[in-house]
């Protein structure tokens, strides 16, 4: 090939500056045997990245390319809409979402529980603490996270308890009374004890020789004080009860009468009987 046709393929190709006017190459023309690469015209679109907006003409043939060429930089947790991959459109809007996230671990008590028992030792009303009880220590590890300088969203990703609260015992005082003597030798301590449920009902007195009465209850036991006549849907026959200003008991008698929350107590004497009279009380099953 002669100089003067190489020279000519120089200036198509790389551009020559002559008196201050740039060439520029051609894409009609290439090398000899090289084939003229397609270029895609620029179209309109704008860039929304946190609470800037910029609109351009561009060329680029995706998301991603835009970005690049536009010198955008992404954080690790930034969002872009749509994906980096996606081919640009006229028109196209590029959303750029600026997302913070952190992680915090906070340590945060758990109450001590109240647990109350009942104390044969103690006057009725008085109470005493057994156990000061100690608080557990929870440990949360929260994960926040804020989108373009927005409202922070906060999500707990694990907890785990540290150290587990004991509860705080105290001891209510019932007093003792005469039935306790009898209980005493079937197993009943003079040690606290804890109910495992309480009822409020109403409760009446009964005598073994009332009207109607045979002396015998329907658990085959002899009527009398410390056997109480019972609802059997409500207190299972046999369970074995408290009552403060009562004393224990257990549930070994039914009535025609005493239906729901209502309670008969036995009595050894009419005069110990008319003297209770009527009234509220807590039943506690032990």
């Amino acid at each position: 090939m002669r100089a003067s046709h190489l020279l000519a393929v120089s200036v198509l190709t790389a551009g020559l500056t002559i008196a201050g006017f740039t060439t520029h190459p051609s894409a009609a023309w290439a090398a000899p045997g090289i084939p003229a690469a397609p270029t895609r015209p620029a179209v309109t679109v704008t860039i929304v990245a946190g609470r800037t907006t910029t609109q351009l003409q561009s060329a680029a043939d995706d998301v991603g390319a835009l970005l690049e060429e536009q010198g955008v930089t992404l954080g690790a947790y930034d969002e872009v809409h749509p994906s980096l991959a996606a081919r640009l459109t006229p028109n196209e809007t590029v959303r750029v979402v600026r997302v913070a996230n952190w992680t915090r671990t906070v340590r945060q008590p758990i109450a001590a529980k109240t647990v109350h028992r009942i104390s044969l030792s103690l006057a009725p009303g008085r109470t005493k603490v057994l156990s000061a009880g100690t608080p557990g220590l929870r440990e949360t590890m929260v994960r926040f996270t804020q989108r373009d300088g927005g409202r922070i969203a906060k999500n707990v990703v694990e907890t785990r308890v540290l150290r587990s609260a004991k509860p705080r015992v105290i001891a209510e005082g019932v007093g003792e009374y005469d039935a306790f003597v009898r209980f005493e030798g079937r197993g009943l301590d003079k040690t606290a004890y804890v109910a495992r449920a309480a009822l409020t009902m109403v409760a009446t007195a009964y005598t073994a020789n009332c009207y109607g009465c045979s002396g015998i209850t329907a658990s085959g036991r002899p009527a009398g004080h410390g056997i109480v006549a019972v609802d059997p849907r409500v207190i299972r026959l046999g369970t074995r009860l408290y009552i403060p200003g009562y004393g224990y008991a257990v549930a070994g008698d039914t009535g025609g009468a005493i239906r729901g929350n209502r309670i008969d107590l036995g009595f050894n004497s009419l005069t110990d009987a008319l003297r209770f009279g009527r009234r509220a009380v807590t039943v506690y099953r032990l």
